[in-house]
């Protein structure tokens, strides 16, 4: 590829990414549900990412539940938990820390098997803390059915989506918190 074709397949993602945030913010602005900003915040990741899977888990009693996954699988929402030092998306909550395995995710030591989640037999496995004030609030997980490497930029995009998740999360509470009326 010639410098100059690099160049422009390099502008036109930074375009994409910068599309992505934007319409993440503006998730955050509408008057919806929780619920359905993060049903539309895993589908924005999935076409972005080009990924089989993206799930969000939020932690609730010190157990991360998953509440919204870019596949149909309704009855499972709500119903799949883990404590903070099981599984993969575990260790991301308990440490902090970006994950990314490029390959057989299913094969590390810190995996956790869930028999109605497709997505544990997928290759690949991308995933960050959601951080509020400080504080793990939930993982996002994006995984692939085949192996794949994810650069360093889709990592950075990711974070930067859990940081909005997690300023979302904050706006969210203080809806609940504010009285009926105020800034109507």
């Amino acid at each position: 590829m010639s410098k100059a074709r690099d160049l422009e397949a390099r502008l036109e993602r930074a375009e994409q990414q910068l599309r992505l945030f934007q319409r993440v913010s503006r998730l955050m602005t509408r008057d919806m549900e929780l619920d359905d900003v993060l049903h539309e915040i895993v589908s924005l990741i999935k076409d972005f990412l080009n990924c089989d899977s993206c799930l969000i888990y939020l932690v609730e009693n010190a157990e991360l539940i998953l509440y919204a996954s870019s596949d149909p699988i309704g009855p499972n929402l709500g119903k799949v938990r883990l404590r903070l030092n099981e599984g993969l998306t575990g260790w991301v909550a308990r440490e902090r820390r970006l994950l990314a395995i490029s390959r057989e995710a299913y094969n590390d030591p810190r995996f956790k098997f869930f028999k109605d989640l497709p997505q544990d037999t997928y290759e690949a496995f991308l995933s960050v803390p959601i951080i509020s004030q400080n504080k793990v609030v939930g993982v996002i997980n994006v995984q692939n059915r085949e192996a794949k490497v994810h650069s360093g930029r889709d990592m950075e995009m990711l974070s930067t989506v859990g940081e909005q998740v997690g300023c979302l999360l904050v706006l969210s509470r203080q809806k609940l918190a504010m009285p009926s009326g105020v800034l109507s």
